[in-house]
């Protein structure tokens, strides 16, 4: 796996990988930019929030579970100095359907945190993940 960065203008970048896809980077106008893209500490957030998220929806469709929503939403505390790094990452996964099944949700999660998700494997060696589930039932 690839990716290049490639400078526009003032602080503005896009990203590109081997799949083809590319995805504008900038800041915001304090630091010189003209907020015309994603921050790549949000990247790296979206990053392991989609992992997961594709670990978990297809565990729980193996599962058979009545899934009718799901969505992962991922908050981040970041130290004040530089480099500012993340300090503390809560992952939480709201999960929308028919009969859930709380333990078949929670052992996705542990499936995705503990073995599948690479993205969850790097950033766990540096900062501190919490999990969270939300199911919300559907009649």
């Amino acid at each position: 796996m690839n990716a290049t960065v490639i400078w526009k203008q003032r602080m503005s970048f896009e990203g590109k990988s081997d799949s083809g896809f590319s995805v504008s980077l900038g800041t915001s106008p304090e630091v010189g930019g003209d907020n015309d893209g994603f921050r790549p500490l949000e990247l790296l957030l979206i990053g392991l929030a989609g992992c997961t998220a594709m670990d978990v929806i297809s565990i729980l469709q193996k599962k058979k579970q009545e899934v009718t929503g799901f969505e992962v939403q991922v908050q981040s505390e970041q130290a004040a100095d530089h480099p500012k790094v993340f300090t503390h990452i809560l992952i939480e996964y709201i999960v929308e359907g028919k009969n859930i099944d709380q333990s078949a949700v929670e052992r996705s999660v542990q499936l995705s945190t503990e073995k599948y998700c690479p993205a969850h494997a790097m950033l766990r060696q540096a900062v501190a993940i919490e999990s969270k589930i939300t199911i919300k039932p559907q009649n």
